[in-house]
C-alpha cells in the first residue's frame, strides 16, 4: 500500500482527505488506484497531472513506487 499526498484543489473530490492508500506497484496502478478509491478524480488524472516520488517528478506510468517513497499528485507542470 503507498500513501499518495494530493494538491489542496484535488481534496474536494476526496471528501477532505489530503493522504490517499493505494494498492500499487507503479505510478500507472497508482492513479488507476485513485481513480478506483475516488472516481470524482476521474476527469482531474485524464487531463494530466504531475506525480513526484521522493522530490522527483516521473511522467512514467511504470516508473515503480512502494510504501516507503513520499508520493504526491500535483497539478501538471509544464515546461515554457
Amino acid at each position: 500500500m503507498v500513501e499518495v499526498h494530493l494538491w489542496s484543489g484535488l481534496r474536494r473530490f476526496t471528501e477532505g482527505v489530503e493522504v490517499v492508500p493505494v494498492e500499487a506497484t507503479n505510478v500507472g496502478q497508482m492513479l488507476d488506484g485513485l481513480v478506483a478509491a475516488h472516481p470524482g478524480l476521474a476527469p482531474v488524472i485524464a487531463a494530466g497531472v504531475s506525480v513526484s516520488i521522493d522530490g522527483v517528478l516521473s511522467a512514467n506510468r511504470f516508473a515503480p513506487v512502494t510504501p516507503q517513497n513520499e508520493i504526491y499528485l500535483i497539478q501538471r507542470v509544464k515546461g515554457g
